[in-house]
């Protein structure tokens, strides 16, 4: 990967800084809105302050960090830089306003962006223990439902998550963002449905799949063992692979109008009901 153009001056605290919108490493950086181009690099983006320190404190590793001095707050700038360039030996780079904004993909952007691995494991990398929490999401599409998702599952202390025949990639600057950087909390992976219904069942993980068919309501099952809460599509719910692979079928108790809820919705509570089950659970 090559860098050229663009204007530089020399900064206060000694390093060179990107001034031009312009300049190739600036349009890198807006290229890498895409998926295909992300794919191609193996990259993700982590932008701002509080997703950084998440990403940092989870072991990974950042390869470049862009940083605006106009826009962060110094009580921690320093030390923030010097985690980065020190822990990590990342590249460090100095964008003015003008050159932050044009690769910022927020509206109010805090001066913070780095460029990382992608998260994504394969499946037959990610390890479970013998009690395992697993959340799986088919087909999801919008980045904003997985990133709450991923909030949720590290919130409620799940093993990995998984995309099943994945819509939203994970690292769609959007997911990281909704996730506030818990994609690289959490383990996840990517997999056609039929391949995810394979490991879970070679790892011995019950597939519970929500869907508001079923008969059983989700208070209403043992979810104290191994599982892996499947929620679908927006629109679509569950597939007929999945469904079809499922060990049980649960529902939401719906008392209103509608008979279903935003996916990330329907996930934290069925999730939760797994975890105050556990929690009641006795001791071994």
């Amino acid at each position: 990967m090559r860098h050229s153009g663009g204007v530089t001056t020399p900064h206060a605290v000694g390093r060179p800084e990107i001034t031009s919108p312009a300049n190739s490493r600036v349009k890198w950086l807006v290229g890498l809105r895409k998926r295909r181009n992300r794919d191609q690099e193996h990259l993700a983006v982590v932008e701002g302050r509080d997703e950084l320190v998440l990403a940092l404190d989870a072991g990974v590793a950042v390869r470049q960090l862009y940083w605006c001095d106009a826009l962060v707050q110094p009580p921690d700038r320093d030390s923030l830089l010097a985690r980065v360039a020190g822990a990590h030996g990342a590249e460090v780079i100095a964008l003015g306003d003008a050159a932050f904004r044009k690769a910022s993909y927020r509206q109010t952007p805090d001066g913070w962006l780095a460029v990382v691995a992608d998260p994504v494991s394969a499946l037959a990398d990610v390890q479970l223990p013998s009690d395992a929490l697993v959340l799986v999401g088919e087909s999801i599409e919008k980045p904003g439902n997985l990133g709450a998702m991923l909030r949720t599952a590290d919130a409620a202390g799940v093993d990995a998550v998984v995309a099943a025949t994945p819509l939203a990639d994970w690292s769609n600057p959007n997911v990281v963002r909704a996730s506030k950087g818990t994609v690289f909390a959490v383990p996840v992976a990517s997999a056609p449905s039929t391949d995810v219904a394979d490991w879970l069942e070679k790892n011995g993980v019950c597939i519970v799949v929500a869907t508001p068919q079923a008969s059983r309501l989700v208070t209403d099952a043992d979810l104290t063992g191994p599982i892996a809460v499947v929620v679908g599509a927006e629109h679509a719910g569950v597939s007929s692979t999945l469904l079809a692979r499922a060990d049980v079928t649960v529902a939401l108790p719906m008392f209103g109008r509608v008979n279903s809820l935003n996916v990330a919705t329907s996930a934290a509570i069925v999730l939760y009901e797994a975890v105050r089950q556990r929690r009641k659970r006795p001791a071994m």
